[in-house]
């Protein structure tokens, strides 16, 4: 069943750059709402949606098993300012957070640590996108 989403939320799905083998990374899933919509328009891409809380990570593993189960889609509990990726884990082509402090502005030691670990997550060539634009922005991953 396609993920409902709200009419902001789809408007920023929308925007997204996705190709059918994007590599995309969402931080601050929630529920996992947008994560779902994104697979759905994944072909041999992946999504990999995380977030801090552990109730917010088992309703999107719940809400999304048939896409976790196709391989479109994982699930992870984990800060953005302590991502890392695993050992045989491909980096991400794409980078999009919706109402994410550490991204936004609200927290900006958290977001300078994030901006890193995105870097450390991403191709050479990622883009990163957060809400607050129309309906994007996007914001500059630093590379060393």
């Amino acid at each position: 069943m396609p993920a409902r989403l709200s009419p902001r939320l789809a408007a920023i799905v929308a925007a997204l750059p996705i190709r059918p083998d994007s590599r995309v990374l969402e931080i601050g899933c929630g529920p996992g709402a947008a994560a779902r919509a994104v697979a759905a328009r994944l072909a041999t891409g992946h999504i990999l949606a995380i977030d801090r809380s552990a109730s917010a990570v088992a309703q999107a593993r719940a809400a999304a098993a048939a896409e976790i189960r196709s391989g479109r889609m994982s699930v992870r509990q984990v800060a953005a300012e302590d991502l890392v990726l695993g050992p045989d884990e491909e980096p991400y082509d794409l980078v999009f957070a919706v109402r994410v402090g550490a991204l936004d502005g609200r927290h900006p030691e958290a977001g300078r640590r994030a901006l890193r670990r995105i870097a450390m997550a991403t191709t050479a060539d990622a883009r990163l996108f957060v809400d607050g634009g129309d309906p994007l922005r996007a914001l500059e991953i630093p590379r060393p």
